[in-house]
């Protein structure tokens, strides 16, 4: 089915504001040893955090913070790992679990505001955009909404140099799920994605208009 695309903004971001929640704030505050954390005022969560988090040294405030976003997907000695390259590099970006790119992203972020920078600074990106069907309008996945920007993408954009063959064939593009930070629209028409400006930014789309088809993607065993 043919589609007709259009790109209404693309911004770049240092922090997704809605991620963290007062729960969070209260929990790793009790972390962080500070008492009494759910009687605090819950506009001055995120601040009373921050004033925690500088009591204790860098690496030891990103072991306490992954450990409580990912202790269900990574042993210690992996997180004691992240812990120590978050000081070098980009882990969000370079890890090899793509799933797990947009935890850290979130952790880094927290860290690098809490330290003031000394942590990498990474970015996410925030795309609106519209996608309008040939005939009829469902519900577009993770999976379809890439494939469809394809054709206004740059070709050295990441996404297309490492998933060429699923972002412009019907193959599976099961990546996509993660690559995708999240996905949302309330016509199925507009869509809101967000993704990491390790896998997309501004520069990378070429087009503000442009068609699309989509395909049903096959499995070939």
């Amino acid at each position: 089915m043919k589609y007709q695309i259009i790109i209404k903004s693309a911004n770049t971001v240092d922090q997704i504001e809605e991620y963290w929640t007062n729960e969070d704030y209260v929990k790793l505050l009790e972390k962080f040893d500070y008492p009494d954390a759910s009687d605090a005022d819950a506009a001055s969560l995120r601040e009373l955090l921050f004033m925690a988090i500088s009591d204790f040294e860098p690496k030891d405030a990103a072991v306490i913070v992954l450990e409580y976003k990912l202790s269900q997907d990574l042993n210690e000695g992996q997180i004691q790992q992240i812990s120590n390259d978050m000081f070098l590099d980009k882990v969000c970006e370079e890890y090899p679990e793509i799933g797990l790119h947009s935890t850290l992203f979130h952790v880094n972020q927290l860290l690098f505001k809490a330290y003031n920078g000394k942590f990498p600074n990474a970015k996410a990106t925030i795309l609106e955009c519209s996608m309008t069907a040939s005939e009829g309008a469902s519900e577009l996945t993770k999976e379809n909404v890439l494939k469809l920007l394809s054709n206004g993408l740059s070709g050295s954009t990441l996404i297309k140099r490492l998933f060429d063959h699923a972002m412009n064939e019907n193959a599976p593009f099961p990546e996509a799920e993660d690559i995708l930070w999240n996905l949302t629209t309330s016509d199925n028409v507009n869509y809101t994605l967000t993704t990491s400006e390790y896998w997309l930014n501004k520069e990378d789309i070429i087009a503000s208009e442009f068609e699309g088809v989509l395909e049903v993607a096959v499995n070939v065993e």
